[in-house]
C-alpha cells in the first residue's frame, strides 16, 4: 500500500526536513510525498481504492499500535493507497473533515507544520514496524 503524504508548504532545508528524510529513507512500505503551495495547487489523483487521514486538531490521538493496526488493516482490505494530508495554517474545511477515512491528531497540542509532518514520517515508520514485528517499537 502506497503511504502518500500530502503537505502545504515547502519545507526547504532545516532540521524538520532532516528528519523527514531519515524516515524516508528507513521506510520499506512504498512511500510519495506531495508538497502543495500554501494555497491552491492540485492534490493528485489517487489509487484506487485509497483512504484518507487528515491531521487535524479535532483528531483522534491513536497509540502508535492502533495507528499500525488500522493501517494493517487497510492494507489487507486490498486499499492501494492512504493520503495523509497536512492542511494550511487555517487546517481543513469542513467538507474535507466530512469526505476524511480518519482525522488524526498529536495530542491536544497545536504543533508547527514542519514538527507536524516529521512526526508523521516517524509514525509511519513505526507503524510499519510495528506490523513487520521490528524492534524499534518498544511498547509498555
Amino acid at each position: 500500500m502506497l503511504l502518500h503524504v500530502i503537505a502545504r508548504g515547502k519545507i526547504a532545508r532545516s532540521p524538520e526536513a532532516d528528519l523527514v528524510a531519515r524516515y524516508e529513507k528507513r521506510l520499506t512500505w512504498p512511500l510519495k510525498l506531495t508538497e502543495l503551495p500554501e494555497t491552491g495547487g492540485r492534490i493528485p489523483d489517487p489509487q484506487s481504492p485509497f483512504r484518507t487521514v487528515l491531521l487535524d486538531e479535532r483528531g483522534k490521538d491513536l497509540a502508535s499500535e492502533k495507528l499500525a493496526e488500522t493501517l494493517g488493516r487497510w492494507r489487507d482490505d486490498g486499499i492501494r493507497e492512504t493520503r495523509f494530508v497536512l492542511g494550511a495554517a487555517d487546517g481543513h474545511a469542513d467538507a474535507e473533515r466530512d469526505e476524511a477515512d480518519l482525522l488524526l491528531a498529536f495530542g491536544s497540542a497545536t504543533w508547527p507544520h514542519l514538527m507536524a509532518r516529521a512526526m508523521l514520517m516517524e509514525q509511519l515508520y513505526r507503524a510499519t514496524a510495528i506490523l513487520a514485528g521490528h524492534p524499534y517499537h518498544r511498547a509498555g
